[in-house]
């Protein structure tokens, strides 16, 4: 099982349902959810910020929120 891999990116799109359209570095696309100590605290997510994801795997146009940058 591969690990996921980390990259940052700019939140471009707040979505409903808590999704975001944010765009990597690398000039990817991709469709974040809030994961780990994102989504147990109270954290605003704006369009935007720079943030971290874990890209999955299995699919590498999804992701997971993990931090924002500032």
């Amino acid at each position: 099982m591969a690990l996921p891999q980390t990259v940052e990116g700019i939140v471009l799109q707040a979505l409903p349902n808590d999704l975001f359209r944010v765009k990597c570095k690398e000039g990817t696309l991709v469709i974040a959810s809030l994961g780990g100590s994102a989504r147990q605290g109270i954290v605003r997510i704006l369009p935007g910020e720079r943030v971290l994801l874990e890209l999955s795997s299995r699919d590498p146009s999804r992701g997971k929120i993990t931090r924002r940058l500032s």
